[in-house]
């Protein structure tokens, strides 16, 4: 069974300037539904000013809310953010959140948008506005859902952002597997980077990951795993730099979700980056990884409930 969540607000118009296509969100959705699959579809809660401003800069989310974003802000983000973006970021952040909870209940549960590892403190960047996986992880902590959180970045792009917003924090711990020579260009620094060089593909890739993701997990420990699971290492993405296949992107997904899922530990995912001319093809991508962790997570029994363990 997957556990998706999905919110129709995470379809957006065409935006007047830039680049970036919102219709692959529904397409995902297309083709999750058209698989057959079982899969029980949650809408997220609007993730409330607060908890946004908790780990973003107060003005920052204030100018998103009004969709008074200045324009350099806009130009770095990548396209105008309008009543029906700030709409749409608070349930995309809401939805990563929503699905950390579905899994510790499921083992696993996917957010169909989110991912938006490159939202600094004060400003938006590349095609993110507010970082999901850093507000997620820190209203998770402050609620004590989760005493340690491992971030998992798979994307093609390092989690730039995402290090930034949790920098010295020892609950917080992020992982960034990535192109070293894509964007961005100057790289934070995350508790572990990987950079692959160009034309990465399977082999070498699911070799590199097998040697850092268990022992990190054996040494953070964490209650919950954020997973970015971007596609984009594909070999055929427009803006990645890596050769993974079809078969190598499972791979990668079943070997994440298995290494967590086999501690007993929930794992959540943000569907992250995947970019091409055929939107259908990349929709397809996030929709065969989503179907794929589902499928790993079924081999494992439910994690034990995190809230009543840490209260015994």
């Amino acid at each position: 069974m997957l556990h998706v969540v999905h919110h129709r607000d995470y379809m957006a118009p065409p935006p007047e300037r830039g680049t970036f296509k919102f219709d692959k969100y529904q397409l995902v959705m297309i083709c999750l539904r058209e698989s057959g699959a079982a899969m029980t579809e949650h809408a997220p809660p609007p993730m409330p000013r607060d908890w946004l401003a908790a780990v973003h800069d107060p003005d920052y989310v204030d100018s998103v809310l009004a969709a008074d974003v200045p324009r350099e802000k806009e130009r770095r983000i990548g396209f105008p953010v309008t009543p029906h973006i700030a709409q749409r970021v608070q349930h995309t952040n809401g939805g990563t959140w929503r699905a950390a909870h579905l899994a510790m209940e499921h083992g696993f549960a996917a957010n169909s948008a989110g991912g938006s590892h490159h939202s600094l403190h004060d400003t938006g960047a590349g095609y993110c506005v507010f970082n999901d996986l850093a507000v997620a992880a820190n209203r998770l902590i402050a609620q004590r859902d989760a005493g340690r959180i491992l971030i998992v970045d798979c994307d093609v792009h390092q989690g730039d952002g995402t290090a930034s917003l949790t920098a010295g924090r020892d609950d917080i711990v992020t992982f960034s597997m990535h192109a070293e020579k894509n964007f961005p260009t100057r790289k934070a620094r995350s508790d572990c980077d990987v950079g692959l060089p160009d034309g990465t593909g399977d082999e070498a890739y699911l070799e590199v990951l097998s040697t850092h993701l268990p022992r990190l997990l054996d040494e953070v420990r964490p209650d919950l795993v954020l997973y970015q699971s971007g596609v984009d290492p594909h070999g055929d993405d427009k803006l990645g730099r890596l050769a993974l296949t079809d078969a190598g992107l499972e791979g990668r997904d079943r070997f994440v979700i298995g290494e967590v899922r086999r501690r007993g530990l929930p794992v959540a995912s943000a569907m992250g980056g995947g970019y091409g001319q055929d939107q259908r093809a990349v929709a397809q991508r996030h929709a065969n990884a989503m179907l794929a962790m589902a499928d790993e997570n079924a081999k494992f029994p439910p994690p034990p409930e995190q809230r009543a363990a840490r209260q015994k």
